[in-house]
């Protein structure tokens, strides 16, 4: 990886785990400087990675090559704003922030930028994420090649073709590991009305969906469908399972959700 001087505006989980497979990855910690209203975070970025930390946002973006912005949508407007009195001619933008489109922060910054935007989900924490990248048209190969690096040290990454795409990545990837623990949840809680110790109830749903997961990465060649029957004998306990499933509609309900998802990503697009 080409290693340019990065800045990271916020310094919350996702701006960890992204410095965190940084350094992992032989990155030179003087490169990264980290900036945040409060001074925990910042002293714990410094003594965690060693990385220079500041509160001051102009001063530590004014020093480098790549800004990206990682801080709650509802105050990026207001953080693009105050980025816009630097001369960003010579620097390019990584956002990871949902709903806000490229015109917004063309908008925002009053000039012409370079913007990548990304959509990392949390199992970025602990490389295992995924992660989708749309970039504006004036973005140079160099550019998403460098964006791409940085978002493959938390896992795999997605570039979509139309900015619209990223909605879908939100459904299916961003949002969707909060469906996979809600499933779980319910399971444990099954579980345990039925008598099961809750640690042990949390063991077994857990490494089964690990394990799910895993079956379908490695035999990609195999359709889900396939791999459910492989699981569902005819007139057993599984098919019993899933015929309930089926029964209470779980496709409209988990087709509803993401259609919802979705129409949220829009909202807010609007609405910053």
């Amino acid at each position: 990886m080409s290693q340019k001087s990065v800045c990271f505006i916020g310094a919350g989980n996702m701006t960890r785990s992204i410095v965190s497979g940084l350094i992992r990855n032989g990155y030179n910690p003087q490169l990264i400087r980290v900036t945040n209203p409060s001074l925990p975070k910042l002293d714990a970025m410094a003594n965690d990675f060693g990385v220079q930390v500041f509160q001051d946002n102009l001063e530590a973006a004014a020093l480098s090559e790549v800004i990206i912005l990682s801080v709650k949508p509802q105050f990026m407007r207001d953080v693009c704003q105050q980025l816009a009195k630097l001369d960003l001619t010579d620097k390019f933008i990584i956002t990871k922030a949902a709903g806000i489109t490229i015109q917004h922060y063309q908008d925002y910054f009053g000039q012409p930028t370079e913007i990548i935007r990304t959509m990392p989900n949390t199992p970025t924490q602990i490389e295992m994420g995924l992660t989708g990248l749309f970039a504006s048209k004036n973005v140079p190969f160099e550019h998403k090649r460098f964006a791409e690096q940085i978002m493959q040290t938390g896992g795999e990454v997605i570039w979509v073709e139309h900015e619209r795409e990223l909605n879908d990545v939100i459904a299916l990837a961003g949002s969707a590991p909060a469906y996979f623990y809600l499933f779980m949840e319910a399971m444990v809680e099954s579980a345990v009305k039925k008598g099961v110790n809750e640690n042990k109830a949390r063991q077994m749903a857990q490494q089964a969906a690990l394990g799910a997961a895993q079956m379908a990465k490695h035999n990609n060649d195999i359709s889900l469908a396939q791999l459910r029957l492989n699981v569902t004998s005819k007139g057993g306990t599984t098919a019993q399972a899933i015929d309930t499933f089926e029964k209470g509609n779980l496709r409209g309900l988990v087709d509803n959700a993401m259609t919802n998802c979705i129409a949220r990503a829009e909202e807010m697009a609007e609405q910053f």
